[in-house]
């Protein structure tokens, strides 16, 4: 099945790709780079991506750690008759002075709390009004 994949990137791993998007961003100065195509499949998968980057620098505030670039990518597939969702799966890297054990305890934090992947995993309805 065909991958519909997602990056955003922050800080250090802002991408320098003459076709990413950039837009402001609320915790870091020089915004956000977006790479993905215009479709719902990938406009699905970047609002999981993101708000797990915007959750990594809130958390990272909250439990204070420096965090000097992050890059989240998210990709899944659909049937392709049936327009079923295979899931979503996401990586992040981080540029961080913080330990291994502090950024694991961030990426654990993140992955409980981000709203967007929680709303996803308990599932929802969508109707025209």
């Amino acid at each position: 099945m065909k991958q519909f994949a997602v990056v955003v990137g922050a800080g250090s791993f802002r991408s320098d790709d003459a076709g990413a998007i950039r837009f402001p961003h609320r915790w870091t100065a020089e915004g956000v780079t977006i790479e993905a195509d215009f479709t719902g499949a990938h406009l699905l998968h970047l609002a999981a991506a993101g708000c797990v980057l915007n959750d990594i620098y809130r958390e990272a505030g909250d439990l204070g750690i420096c965090i000097h670039g992050v890059r989240v990518s998210a990709q899944g597939a659909f049937d392709p008759q049936t327009w079923t969702s295979s899931g979503i799966t996401y990586q992040v890297e981080l540029n961080s002075p913080a330990s291994a054990e502090e950024l694991a305890v961030l990426l654990d934090r993140v992955d409980e709390v981000a709203e967007i992947p929680r709303a996803l995993r308990e599932g929802t309805t969508v109707r025209r009004t």
